[in-house]
């Protein structure tokens, strides 16, 4: 006989793993017991070597399919005569490191139940157990007990009690089991507060209130959702007007995986993913002559799709039949509301109806979306489902915040070998954005018990998270934004230097104070330096042209000295006098800095091209310029362009390749055609600066490769030539990525020439 003394950290809380040891040690006759603590779990079992060795190998075989085992201490000792194997009281003592789980979408066996009309829980919205349900949007505390989340004001019934204290129900310990007995409810108010139905008579009035075409704001696991009928035009256009969203596609929700086949073209690894515990929405080609309203995603080949996670949503979904919009509960590039009177005031003039519930949401987390790019899974908006799950990274450095970008914006923390990377924040441009990023940091340093002793920041001087920085007191240190982009894609795939890296975005502030986009790095272990970039062209007006892709436009032809043919070429939506001024604006520096990006590269032949003049979301003009170019399936060439050197440093002339298109457009050639050869020469460019490299290993990064196309061409034309090719997969290429990046960077110097 020996003891084994078992000190586990991983995703173990939340998960059903106690029950789970519990089940096993019993299962092979072994004594002692089991207890969540802020370190994780640990295990004291007593038998032979033998059983003791099974019980290694379940645990790492056999654990429960949401659990994650980062690393497992054990020790062999004296037995101490345990009689029985038992859950104890959770240890509250030390420092948490303890990782928290998602929410995760309903699981089979509780949905079975909601929809059975024998079963204690039928119709019941609240029904999860140890597999599913809430987990970070109700922790408020660790180790995670019932008392340490937003259920601890609910006493569970005696029937409950008697789940949570059996070791052969699935609901053993499951900190936020309930039933209508003695969990939350809901009920629907009107836009003034007004109760108007509570109990059973609240699902089916919503139903008919959604079927009469009205707007109702749902609450869920992490925040509010709009809902509408997809299929109603006038209720979606009346949605877009209140909420302020001119033209950016709405997410859909469907019923189940036939709905969304019948909307979408749906690959078997996107049908996977949308049933996932996770439960994304996911970007899908769509099918012809559905029957949604146009208004849902206008000139879009793309829905945003996702399935309902939760049992209230799947009721909901049943009874109503149809696609329901379902965007998050806020105003434009606001958070998503959380609290109800929140909800009452801010959404007050949106949302006609409020179907809310009591049980509250300790922090707001939107949808996770993806989007399948090269046969693999990517997410481009990191939250419900995934957030904070850490990612693995091998440091060994003190523990640091890491605040992100101004756009899109995450932060993150490094502890124990981890990189601990919060849900999707947003925009930094409002007052309502601001205060969600500093509870977040609030919110992690709490759970984690962390005390940062590096702030990392965006090299950018003016971004309110570089502010945030300096105003704390504590040691920060700069990263330069496309950098902080590559080391985002190595921490994502677990990789190290050397590595060379593309990095190609809208906008991010360079060391030399311009506007970079267009960016070519080696990643070396002692050094990483520039190596390539684009000619640069001036931006007239300056952030104004992300809004404006003809801005782009008039400034790359300015660059060229095309302005006068330009004018009678093309028609910006300028009176001669506004293009008049906006060429004058390019002949000064201070408001129209230069720029090398490959975003607003993008937006200036998206532009000639009338594709779209005005973004009315972000890069709505490249993906447009994307969606015309999938349009033609013929192989084509690249345009013809130009390498040069400048300091060291590659620079490619996008001028050949620029005039070529203007000719293709003179020439009224296909625009498709000239939108596909520019996706192509970018690849033939990137090859042309990597090809003398001595690297193998490539990481991609940056916004632009959220462009499938894109991504896939040069992904392919790099493994040709023998290139090992990284893109994001857990963590998003846009500027969500960036939290992460800024904490490797951290590790490596920068040789940043100009």
């Amino acid at each position: 006989m020996t003891r084994l003394k078992l000190h586990i950290h991983g995703v173990v809380q939340g998960v059903g793993f106690r029950p789970f040891v519990y089940r096993v040690a019993n299962e092979l006759e072994l004594n002692g017991w089991v207890s969540n603590g802020k370190q994780g779990v640990r295990i004291e079992a007593e038998g032979d070597k033998e059983h003791l060795t099974q019980f290694l190998l379940k645990i790492q075989n056999e654990k429960p399919p949401h659990a994650h085992l980062y690393s497992m201490e054990k020790h062999f000792l004296k037995p101490v005569g345990y009689q029985t194997f038992e859950i104890k009281e959770s240890d509250e003592t030390g420092t948490s490191t303890a990782w928290i789980l998602p929410d995760i979408a309903v699981c089979p066996e509780c949905l079975e139940e909601v929809l059975d009309p024998d079963n204690r829980r039928y119709r019941y919205p609240f029904t999860n157990c140890t597999h599913c349900g809430p987990r970070y949007s109700i922790i408020q505390n660790l180790p995670y007990d019932r008392k340490n989340t937003t259920m601890h004001s609910f006493k569970m019934c005696p029937d409950c009690r008697e789940e949570y204290e059996n070791p052969a129900n699935r609901r053993f310990h499951a900190q936020p089991n309930a039933c209508p007995v003695c969990g939350p409810h809901v009920e629907l108010l009107d836009a003034k507060g007004v109760m108007i139905a509570s109990g059973n008579e609240t699902l089916q009035q919503s139903i008919r209130l959604l079927a009469s075409g009205k707007i109702l704001a749902v609450k869920g696991l992490g925040g509010f959702h709009l809902m509408a009928d997809a299929t109603n035009d006038s209720a979606v256009e009346r949605l877009r007007e209140r909420k302020q969203r001119a033209e950016k596609p709405f997410a859909i929700m469907v019923p189940d995986l036939a709905s969304a086949k019948n909307l979408c073209v749906v690959s078997d690894l996107e049908a996977q993913w949308l049933a996932s515990p996770e439960a994304p929405i996911l970007l899908l080609e769509r099918k012809r002559n559905i029957p949604l309203s146009p208004s849902v995603a206008p000139d879009n080949p793309y829905l945003g799709l996702m399935l309902p996670y939760p049992p209230l949503h799947h009721l909901i979904l049943k009874e109503f039949g149809k696609p329901l919009v379902a965007t998050s509960g806020n105003l434009a590039e606001e958070p998503i509301c959380t609290d109800n009177k929140e909800a009452l005031d801010r959404l007050g003039k949106i949302a006609d109806f409020f179907l809310m519930h009591n049980r509250p949401i300790a922090r707001p987390v939107d949808d996770s979306v993806g989007r399948v790019i090269g046969g693999r899974p990517v997410i481009l908006r990191r939250a419900r489902g995934m957030a904070p799950l850490p990612i693995p990274f091998e440091a060994d450095w003190p523990p640091m915040l890491s605040v992100g970008a101004h756009l899109k914006n995450t932060v993150a923390m490094s502890a124990n070998g981890q990189i601990i990377i919060s849900q999707h924040i947003g925009d930094l441009e409002k007052g309502p954005a601001l205060h969600h990023f500093k509870k977040t940091i609030e919110d992690l340093k709490s759970l984690y018990q962390i005390t940062p002793e590096w702030i990392v920041h965006d090299l950018h001087p003016d971004y309110a998270s570089t502010h945030y920085a300096e105003e704390t007191g504590l040691r920060i240190k700069s990263v330069q934004h496309h950098l902080a982009h590559a080391f985002a894609c190595m921490v994502d795939n677990e990789i190290k230097p050397p590595a060379a890296a593309v990095v190609w975005d809208g906008t991010g502030f360079g060391s030399d104070e311009t506007i970079w986009g267009g960016e070519f790095f080696n990643l070396e272990a002692k050094s990483c330096s520039r190596i390539g970039t684009f000619r640069t062209f001036r931006l007239p007006g300056g952030d104004k042209a992300a809004v404006e892709p003809r801005r782009s436009a008039i400034g790359i032809l300015s660059e060229i000295g095309w302005t006068d043919a330009g004018r009678i070429m093309f028609n910006h939506g300028f009176s001669e006098s506004g293009w008049k001024a906006l060429v004058q604006l390019c002949g000064k520096p201070h408001l129209a800095p230069r720029t090398s990006s490959v975003g607003r590269l993008f937006d200036a032949v998206a532009a000639l091209l009338n594709v779209q003049q005005i973004n009315y979301y972000e890069a709505q003009a490249a993906m447009q310029l994307e969606f015309l170019a999938s349009s033609w399936n013929k192989p084509e060439k690249a345009y013809p362009f130009q390498l040069t050197e400048q300091h060291q440093i590659s620079v490619i002339d996008w001028e050949p390749m620029l005039l070529q298109i203007l000719n293709d457009i003179r020439r009224k050639e296909n625009s498709g055609r000239i939108a596909y050869r520019f996706h192509i020469t970018l690849t033939e460019m990137a090859l042309t600066i990597l090809a003398d490299q001595p690297y193998e290993q490539v990481v991609l990064s940056g916004g632009c490769f959220q462009n499938k196309l894109l991504t896939e061409l040069l992904s392919d034309r790099l493994k040709a030539h023998g290139f090992s090719v990284h893109v994001h997969q857990r963590i998003p290429p846009n500027d969500g990525g960036i939290s992460a990046g800024q904490i490797l960077a951290m590790k490596y110097p920068a040789d940043m020439r100009l």
